[in-house]
């Protein structure tokens, strides 16, 4: 018998839906015995689907998140048998076509989506008899939309009890749902080492170290909210990650000129756990992703800033575990940072609660779990 053919299929509406894919694809890596492909949905879609998906969502969400919130709401509180969603679905099964062909020329065994759109799409094939593989979806995010749940689907993975709680009442089957945690890199399972990494970046390993996050597009204002953090009384320092958002970068990099040793901005990184093996803390807008390698690697967290809808809910979740804060606007962010630096006992007690809750070895549990079923079913035939 041949190599099992895993496919992985996310959509880069932000960072995180690609950064799972590749977390599960990474524990996949060296083992022979598995054939596995990494594909963004859109790079198959036409021109048109991928400005909605990806270029409109970050126009969204940039410029008018009230609107975003909206949209939100609407497709999660529509009929998933209404008029709006069998438009939708008809007008992206049309704009799709090389999707389903790419999928049908590689002939996958199984099919892992991070992302609501491909799971769709392939839920009608395998519905009309096109495709027969295993179809497996992994939420990303401590929330759970409408938009993700699919007949036809092998099974589910989801990143906490309530929402596997949610999946249920929704009418998946319980044994098709599967609490596994958020996918992240094989990185985050072990933390490397602070001395090492403050030093790789020119930072004092002793100092207390905040680590300023705004996605992978570097979202939030980060060289406004670093100037004010670095007004702050405190002997701390400050590493600011801009993502692929070059004129923050470019910000960040003139502050830092201003702050000798205070200050240091980073671009987008695949390393990330590197960055935050040298902090105490991590302010960042509350990603399904970035929040799971937060919790992965023990890190409370400040929350600004969150997109409306899916990473509201990250942050409720995130407050309601005692993992981290909510800073609504400046003053308030510089208020908790204070807080915590003269509360040493909060930040560590946050500290052990967000490392009871990590699952650092979530990839490898979806690995796992999909193989263990495919083989079973194998075995009945």
């Amino acid at each position: 018998m041949g190599a099992k053919k895993i496919l992985l299929l996310s959509v880069p509406a932000g960072a995180g839906h690609t950064r799972v894919a590749e977390a599960i694809r990474a524990y996949a890596a060296g083992q022979d015995e598995l054939e596995v492909t990494h594909l963004d949905a859109t790079a198959f879609a036409t021109a048109r689907l991928r400005t909605a998906y990806t270029g409109l969502y970050l126009y969204l969400v940039r410029r008018a998140p009230g609107l975003w919130a909206r949209l939100y709401r609407l497709t999660n509180q529509a009929r998933p048998d209404g008029a709006l969603h069998r438009l939708r679905r008809r007008v992206e099964r049309h704009e799709s076509r090389a999707l389903v062909a790419k999928i049908a020329a590689i002939q996958p065994d199984i099919v892992v989506c991070t992302h609501f759109l491909p799971a769709e799409l392939l839920s009608h094939e395998i519905a009309a008899g096109r495709l027969a593989c295993a179809l497996w979806v992994q939420v990303t995010d401590f929330d759970l939309h409408r938009m993700w749940l699919h007949p036809h689907v092998t099974g589910y993975f989801a990143p906490n009890e309530e929402v596997a709680f949610r999946m249920r009442a929704q009418g998946i089957p319980a044994q098709a749902v599967h609490v596994s945690g958020i996918p992240t890199m094989p990185a985050f399972a072990c933390l490397p080492d602070r001395v090492a990494c403050a030093r790789a970046l020119g930072l004092d390993p002793a100092r207390m170290t905040f680590l300023l996050m705004g996605g992978g597009a570097g979202l939030g204002g980060l060289s406004g909210v670093a100037q004010a953090l670095l007004a702050l009384p405190g002997d701390f320092q400050l590493i600011v990650l801009a993502g692929k958002n070059a004129e923050e970068l470019a910000a960040l990099r003139r502050l830092a000129a201003a702050h000798p040793g205070r200050l240091s901005p980073q671009g987008y990184s695949d390393r990330v756990e590197r960055l935050m093996a040298c902090a105490d803390l991590v302010i960042t807008k509350p990603g399904g992703a970035t929040s799971a390698e937060c919790l992965a690697l023990g890190l409370p967290m400040i929350v600004h800033a969150p997109i409306p809808g899916q990473e509201e809910c990250n942050a409720n979740f995130l407050l309601e575990q005692g993992v981290a804060l909510q800073a609504h606007a400046l003053d308030t962010l510089a208020y908790r940072i204070r807080h915590l630096m003269d509360h040493p006992e909060q930040l560590e007690a946050m500290r052990i609660r967000a490392r009871s809750l990590g699952r650092p070895h979530a990839g490898l549990r979806v690995l796992e779990t999909v193989l263990r079923q495919h083989e079973s079913e194998d075995a009945r035939i």
